[in-house]
């Protein structure tokens, strides 16, 4: 949360009349901004990398048909329930593992994979890797709109701090969509099922992800131009 509680400008933005103790910042002429010259090689590095993600993620078609069931893959069979501490099941544990054995699952995210119930993990029809999320992840998947803001918050303060608090509101917002279409029942914290086991909470869920993803690219492509900024 730090770097979201201080505000700096995007690169290329001075600030008049203000000396920072920074080392990512210099002044002169009565102007402070960031320097490009004070950014190491690993940090370069690690951006060009995010630089190339975005760019595969943005040229890649979308799909709209995975229906959030990540989710539900997660706690196959019941062997393990990552969030039971703090919430229950809608739905009877035999529904769920009817639902994710009945239903193909696309997940493209190694993010959302990685905590696939070792039984539902076959089911996948890709099998994403760390290494391979450049070949892997496209602009509908609700974890790569949310990674963003993780994103985004690797490349500061370079990118500016109002284009990471964009991110991180989103991230929120699409959090909420991915837990309500998910197979907890959180109506005690005001949230209403996406009940993607029928039809219409099928359609309900292809719509909200949709617009999500409509506006994960456009902020997606700000990403990439302020990145851009930085090799210029």
């Amino acid at each position: 949360m730090a770097k979201l509680e201080t505000w700096h400008p995007p690169l290329g933005t001075a600030i008049e009349s203000l000396t920072l103790n920074d080392k990512n910042y210099t002044s002169e002429g009565g102007l402070t901004y960031l320097c490009k010259s004070t950014i190491s090689e690993k940090k370069l590095a690690a951006i060009r990398w995010i630089k190339t993600l975005l760019d595969n993620t943005n040229a890649r078609p979308a799909n709209f048909g995975c229906h959030g069931l990540h989710e539900w893959a997660m706690v196959h069979r019941g062997h393990e329930v990552r969030h039971e501490a703090t919430l229950n099941l809608r739905l009877p544990q035999a529904d769920i593992d009817a639902l994710v054995e009945g239903h193909p699952i696309c997940c493209s995210h190694y993010d959302a994979y990685r905590f696939f119930a070792p039984s539902a993990e076959p089911l996948n029809k890709l099998r994403p890797t760390f290494e391979t999320r450049e070949k892997n992840e496209q602009p509908a998947c609700l974890h790569a709109n949310m990674d963003l803001y993780k994103w985004a918050y690797r490349c500061m303060p370079y990118i500016g701090s109002d284009l990471l608090l964009e991110t991180f509101h989103l991230a929120l917002e699409i959090r909420a969509m991915d837990m309500r279409a998910s197979p907890y029942d959180l109506s005690e914290w005001g949230y209403q099922p996406i009940k993607i086991e029928t039809r219409e909470g099928q359609l309900e869920y292809e719509e909200l992800q949709k617009d999500f993803s409509r506006r994960a690219k456009i902020l997606r492509r700000r990403l990439i131009d302020a990145i851009d900024h930085i090799f210029t």
